[in-house]
């Protein structure tokens, strides 16, 4: 039986898709994100500037290239949760599905060391978040027949978001992704410990 060639050809795109992100990649963590033109990372993965370009808006979605679908991610989090779930609980364990595997990535450090020294890509990710932020606050007011400027959605889409950033910088990312989440479930409480009364 022979393969279908649209499967073939979208395996082939999205093959070429990421063979190009990881040159562009190898080459920022090697020179520098603003020592590496589009042409070298072209020639890194023996393509042309153009198919760079149609894979790519440009040189700043190579170093994020898996945004691209984050967007139609967090929607499908939340329209498509189990029967009982709540929209909270279902975002939950999207971020912990998807970003877990992500935090305890080998790169992890450096690449975030990348976008934190690079003004550009800070930039960048700072306006992807604005677009995430308006797209999962959208979703979340769609399930619950509101406004999208209502701003308990608008909130709660911000504080889903920052989550990884808070949990970042903990021992156990798991734990803190709960912990953040309990406290949206269940609102703040002073930390107890050895010295509380």
């Amino acid at each position: 039986m022979t393969e279908p060639l649209v499967g073939r050809r979208e395996r082939k795109k999205a093959a070429t898709r990421q063979a190009i992100a990881d040159a562009a990649l190898q080459l920022f963590m090697e020179r520098g994100y603003d020592r590496v033109s589009i042409r070298d990372v072209a020639e890194q993965a023996d393509v042309s500037t153009a198919t760079v370009f149609k894979h790519f808006t440009g040189k700043e979605a190579l170093v994020f290239d898996q945004e691209e679908g984050n967007d139609a991610r967090l929607v499908a989090a939340v329209r498509d949760r189990g029967p009982g779930e709540s929209v909270l609980d279902a975002l939950r364990r999207h971020v912990l599905d998807t970003w877990l595997p992500i935090a305890s990535h080998p790169q992890r450090q450096e690449f975030n060391h990348l976008v934190d020294s690079t003004p550009a890509l800070r930039a960048y990710a700072e306006r992807m978040w604005a677009r995430h932020t308006d797209t999962l606050g959208a979703a979340i007011a769609d399930e619950f027949g509101v406004d999208h400027d209502t701003l308990a959605c608008t909130a709660l889409a911000r504080f889903v978001l920052e989550v990884p950033a808070l949990a970042q910088g903990q021992k156990d990312h798991r734990a803190a992704v709960e912990e953040v989440f309990d406290f949206l479930a269940h609102g703040w409480r002073p930390p107890t410990g050895p010295s509380s009364p």
